[in-house]
């Protein structure tokens, strides 16, 4: 038996080394063929080559590996070094990580997937909600730099005018100014952002609570900014335009080495408008570093210092009480859109903004991924309007009034997030689950403004002269002690508000064409308030629980047909709860429940169709009944139709094509008549909700004519809409012709002329109320030359 055991070893050990010299043998061979063809092309070029180095293929990472793998590699590595002396040799350099376009499958202005919608990087063709994703090239290709005018080519959504000093838009039929996010945190500050630093622009429809929190009620507007992934980019551009308009950005990024990234975007903006008097000055940076301590971790750090100062411009005023309002003749002589209806001196609005972010994520090799991100944010905040109090007479003349307004607020946010993909028999789980925990602290402070000229706060205007130049003064107004002309007291507020979350949520593949997500969303939204004017703190406290549900069916891998149903809600504090008063302190949160089918179909790989039918009921709308008290009776109903197309229909043809039909209505009088309040309602059931158009057509389209030239033609269709929701001054339908000529010179250098309303059309853009109202921009060049290196 011993020595049959001695001749099987002897055996084993002649198959062993007779593989062993098989493989020298082949190693050899092909060093001999490689150092052959090595020196003919040497004696046909005349040139040396460095010496080619051979490698083993890498293996299995150590962080894939078990303890004890590791434990008997670390011991068979050992035993290898005391047996034979290999040669050292230079492993093939790895990427630092994946970029931001190849995690998300996104190629010009097509994106494949995005983790916007369900907290986990999920293709579109599987999230049961409308997703309108803007990618870096989209808003390359747009020359513009701000967040109203890109999302004007975003079937379903409006923009509100913001009183001229802030991003503000109509989502699906709901006005919010606080629904901005920036790498999932809220973003709620009022103020106009630039998109200098932004990689991508998601617009995503109808209730988002679960991944969002509070409000989100139709929808929300996430940036998602540029990181240090560790691709090599070095671009710079230079822009110039109508209106004196000068711009320069620089966007600089690489991998130091295997371990750390780093990235730096900024930019300067100085500019005049179309508006008379109308200016603007932005600057801004944000560096940004990723450090990866081994292959599961990663670290990114972000700063960001952003300044804002323009000229605030709340537009013009309706001619009239209870009239249509004539977009061919606005009130201006020869309809002047310039016009300026307010100060120079006193209107501005300024953005002082300072945000800290870090992120942590680990993939403990099990399936489960864990991503801690915390926010920190100061805005020094303020703006200050002389503005048309009153529609225009007949004679021509109208009222000013004025005030200004402080909103600082400092936010510390931190987010836990926990991904766990698992198996039960033949199901596959993706889970999500999380908390978040955030504190916002800050101030809110009004005074109203009183003219020199009457001593009280209202001064006459001229129509034909509209541009006001008196002095103005601005004066705090205390309950009991108003100035001439002054009926209420001026806000004087300190608050914080601190929320605590938690969520789950689970997409679930039953089979390959059948699939399951349900989650729900737990907030307590803990808001306190000092009235500085009368001493009185307040509280309120709600704890909400905020559902979803979806079922996702796909006759084939590329398309999907889908039904969901979720919910959110909005404290009654509001979209900037900076303060509580007798009623908003007792009545609960608004409510927003939406039911939607659609359907998403890849057409081709880079090329998707979408369509979606929905119904958003808000209910719980605050009712205005006097002495500062509301009922809780009011009611908005929004049905609607989207549709989208985005992607490559042809390999030189690139589209954002879309469509909404959007009917929202006001379910129930918004003011009622009581004896201390007996003016009849103005907001009746059955009004069309404030700027929202039946029909809405977006056309962008982009053709790639030889390797040098490119031509972008874009088209948008408002129907008529309302300037508020009492519909007495309406704001007639437009068609606005956009249009842009690249070309390449090479790789290095590029440029773009861009033409926006290349027909100089006169139109209303948006409003807020009815004497509010702003002119859109006339023709308007932009001109970019563009360095990569």
């Amino acid at each position: 038996m011993k020595s049959s055991l001695k001749s099987k070893i002897r055996l084993a050990s002649a198959v062993r080394l007779r593989s062993a010299s098989y493989v020298v043998l082949g190693v050899l061979v092909g060093a001999q063929d490689t150092r052959a063809q090595t020196a003919a092309a040497q004696q046909a070029s005349g040139t040396s080559l460095p010496p080619v180095t051979i490698t083993a293929p890498e293996g299995k990472r150590r962080a894939d590996l078990a303890p004890a793998q590791l434990r008997a590699t670390r011991g068979s590595a050992q035993r290898r070094s005391q047996t034979a002396h290999r040669p050292e040799t230079s492993p093939a350099p790895k990427p630092f990580a994946v970029s931001q376009d190849a995690r998300t499958g996104t190629t010009g202005y097509y994106s494949d997937s995005t983790s916007v919608g369900t907290k986990t990087n999920t293709p579109l063709l599987n999230i049961p909600q409308s997703v309108s994703v803007l990618t870096k090239d989209f808003i390359q290709d747009q020359s513009t730099h701000g967040i109203t005018e890109l999302t004007r080519y975003v079937p379903g959504v409006a923009v509100h005018q913001g009183e001229g000093n802030r991003d503000e838009l109509v989502i699906r039929g709901v006005d919010s100014s606080a629904n901005f996010f920036v790498n999932g945190f809220r973003d709620d500050v009022q103020y106009y952002r630039d998109i200098y630093n932004t990689q991508s622009l998601e617009v995503l429809k109808g209730p988002a609570a679960l991944v969002f929190g509070r409000g989100a009620g139709g929808g929300v507007v996430n940036r998602t900014l540029k990181e240090a992934d560790g691709t090599r980019v070095y671009d710079a551009s230079v822009q110039t335009g109508s209106y004196g308009d000068r711009r320069v950005t620089l966007d600089a990024g690489q991998a130091i080495n295997e371990n750390v990234a780093v990235r730096l975007n900024t930019f300067y903006e100085g500019s005049d408008t179309f508006r008379d008097y109308g200016n603007l000055e932005r600057f801004g940076f944000n560096p940004t570093v990723t450090l990866k301590p081994d292959d599961d971790t990663k670290i990114k750090l972000s700063y960001e210092f952003y300044h804002d100062r323009e000229v605030a411009d709340r537009g013009n005023p309706s001619f009239g009480t209870g009239t249509l309002f004539n977009p061919t003749a606005p009130f201006a002589p020869n309809g002047n859109l310039s016009a300026f209806y307010g100060s120079p001196q006193y209107n501005n609005t300024r953005a002082d903004v300072q945000t800290g972010m870090a992120v942590i994520e680990h993939d403990f090799g099990n399936g489960l991924t864990v991503k801690n991100s915390s926010l920190y944010a100061d805005f020094n905040r303020s703006y200050q309007n002389v503005y048309p109090g009153s529609s225009v007479a007949a004679n021509g003349s109208f009222s000013y009034n004025a005030y200004n307004h402080v909103t600082n607020r400092e936010n510390a946010f931190n987010q836990t997030d926990f991904i766990y993909k698992t198996m039960t028999g033949p199901v596959r789980h993706t889970i999500a689950f999380g908390t978040e925990f955030d504190r916002q602290t800050g101030l809110d402070l009004r005074n109203t403004g009183i003219f020199a000229s009457t001593g009280t706060n209202a001064a006459p205007g001229n129509a034909l002269a509209p541009t006001y130049f008196g002095p103005v003064s601005f004066i705090h107004q205390l309950p009991g002690a108003f100035s001439p002309g002054v009926t209420a007291a001026d806000s004087d507020s300190k608050y914080r508000l601190n929320i605590e979350s938690a969520y789950a949520q689970d997409q679930i593949d039953i089979t390959r064409w059948l699939q399951l997500i349900a989650g729900a969303r737990f907030d307590r939204f803990e808001l306190s308030a000092t009235d500085e004017n009368t001493a009185i703190f307040r509280t309120r406290t709600d704890d909400l629980v905020s559902p979803r549900a979806a079922v996702i069916v796909k006759p084939v891998d590329n398309l999907s047909v889908y039904g969901a149903y979720s919910i959110s809600y909005l404290p009654s504090a509001g979209d900037q709860f900076s303060a509580l008063n007798t009623g908003s302190a007792l009545i609960p949160p608004q409510k927003f429940e939406n039911t939607e089918v659609g359907v998403k179909w890849n057409i081709f790989p880079r090329l998707q169709y979408t369509a979606a039918i929905y119904q958003l009921n808000r209910t719980n709308v605050p009712l205005a009944i006097g002495g500062g008290l509301f009922a809780i009776s009011g009611l908005n109903v929004i049905k609607g139709f989207e549709t989208a197309l985005t992607g490559y229909v042809t390999k030189d043809w690139q589209a954002t094509l879309g469509y909404a039909y959007t009917d929202a209505r006001i379910g129930s009088n918004t003011n009622s008549s009581t004896a201390a309040n007996p003016a009849p309602p103005t907001i009746l059931a059955g009004n069309r909700v404030q700027l929202v158009p039946f029909n809405q057509v977006s056309l962008w389209n982009k053709y790639q004519i030889d390797s040098m030239w490119g031509a972008g033609l874009g088209v948008i269709y408002f129907s008529d809409s309302f300037a508020s929701s009492d519909d007495f001054v309406k704001l007639p339908g437009f068609v606005r012709v956009d249009a842009a000529l690249y070309l390449k010179i090479n790789q290095t250098w590029s440029g773009q002329l861009n033409i926006e309303n290349v027909f100089n059309q006169g139109y209303w853009a948006s409003a807020d109320g009815d004497n509010n109202i702003s002119p859109g921009q006339g023709r308007t060049f932009r001109l970019v030359a563009r360095a990569k290196l």
